[in-house]
């Protein structure tokens, strides 16, 4: 067998590898002559400390910690998409997801399709550059836990600090005001079976939640333009 043959073959074993991580994992990594991008898909409910019913489409957070852990420390990455279609979930997981998202070094770009809800708005947030699609939608609303939960005071003081926690990251990393993510947490008159308030994707941007309303497309140029910065910067040093 040739030098030519072996490559050949190692290439299509290679090829194959990512198409398997691409259907098991969700996650691909894009590579051209100019950069190579890893995109994150997070999608159905984030599954954290507790095993999620049978059925239910779900992101493991241990699956994607070493992802980005991978992404961050991997020389042949140049960006990370995050691709966000989201129920929510788990809000420590979400949560810590988010924080690890945010504290890359890497180039980050958010996209959200369908919806990002709940925990999903840190996730949604957490990147450099967040773009949300016109028909896209965010559901804002109070920490719940299902459930037994003791009626205590310090149970109320637990969700109120968590809360916080939420508000304090989502206003870190966008434009929004704490009293307008209050006010829209709050709200009695538009979810039937809880306070709180859906946000399209352009209310999202003019509240300052989202960046800018775009596609993928839109998301993929972003990307691309953090990255040519931070090689120039490179180049400068």
């Amino acid at each position: 067998m040739d030098e030519k043959e072996k490559n050949s073959k190692k290439n299509s074993r290679d090829r194959s590898e990512e198409l398997d991580e691409t259907i098991e994992m969700g996650e691909a990594r894009v590579r051209n002559a100019r950069e190579s991008i890893h995109c994150l898909s997070i999608i159905g409910q984030i599954e954290g400390h507790y095993f999620l019913p049978d059925g239910q489409k779900a992101t493991k957070y241990e699956h994607i910690i070493p992802t980005l852990v991978s992404v961050e420390e991997d020389d042949a990455i140049d960006g990370l998409l995050v691709v966000l279609n989201t129920m929510g979930g788990d809000v420590e997981a979400g949560l810590a997801l988010a924080e690890m998202i945010a504290s890359m070094t890497k180039p980050t770009v958010s996209l959200v399709l369908g919806g990002s809800h709940s925990i999903g708005i840190p996730l949604a947030v957490c990147a450099r550059r967040s773009l949300i699609v016109p028909s896209a939608t965010m559901t804002i609303h109070p920490v719940r836990i299902n459930g037994l939960v003791v009626g205590a005071p310090q149970t109320y003081r637990y969700f109120e600090e968590m809360q916080k926690r939420i508000i304090r990251f989502i206003c870190a990393h966008s434009g929004a005001s704490e009293e307008r993510i209050r006010e829209l947490m709050m709200r009695p008159d538009m979810l039937a079976t809880d306070v709180g308030s859906i946000v399209e994707g352009e209310e999202a941007v003019r509240i300052g939640l989202i960046d800018q309303v775009g596609g993928l497309c839109d998301a993929l140029e972003c990307l691309r333009g953090q990255i040519r910065e931070r090689k120039q910067k490179k180049e400068k040093r």
